[in-house]
């Protein structure tokens, strides 16, 4: 049984416990700051410290990653069961120094909840695209994450070498 399923399984453990005590979240000193039960709202603690801290006294770029890359994933799980999820492709720009703890600001937009249903419900697959952020404690934006998620049915498969629109054409032979 690997960490995940055993966390899982702790059922006397809140979603936001669980979130802190995955592996990579737990070395990191991640904190939840908040989290709404249907994951509208997501904000998480990232501490500058002696092992996230760079030659410029400032936030690891990694750090930053590691910490936004599964957050629109997971939200996506949450909101719409029954399909897989995963990040599918991730940019993170780094705006202004991140010389302080940084806070993870992640709000599920309404439009995009309507998109990912409607995309559901027409397609049974979505690839949504989210915005977000880490702030300085000063307030100042320090790093803008653009993160696309992919939506998908159980079971789905994508097979090597065919794109979109040609995997929908063999299917509708």
């Amino acid at each position: 049984m690997n960490v995940l399923t055993f966390l899982r399984r702790l059922s006397f453990l809140s979603v936001r416990q669980r979130l802190e005590w995955f592996p990579p979240f737990f070395l990191m000193r991640v904190k939840v700051l908040e989290l709404t039960d249907d994951w509208q709202t997501v904000r998480l603690h990232l501490p500058l410290n002696a092992f996230s801290r760079n030659m410029s006294d400032s936030m690891f770029g990694g750090y930053q990653a590691s910490l936004a890359d599964p957050i629109a994933a997971l939200a996506c799980a949450q909101r719409y069961p029954g399909h897989e999820v995963w990040t599918r492709a991730m940019h993170v720009d780094f705006v202004a120094e991140g010389n302080s703890d940084l806070e993870l600001r992640f709000e599920f937009d309404a439009a995009i909840d309507r998109k990912i249903r409607d995309d559901l419900a027409a397609r049974g697959r979505s690839t949504p695209q989210f915005e977000y952020g880490f702030y300085r404690q000063d307030g100042v934006l320090c790093s803008r994450v653009t993160n696309t998620v992919a939506i998908r049915p159980k079971g789905y498969i994508a097979l090597p070498g065919i794109t979109g629109s040609e995997k929908r054409d063999s299917r509708e032979k």
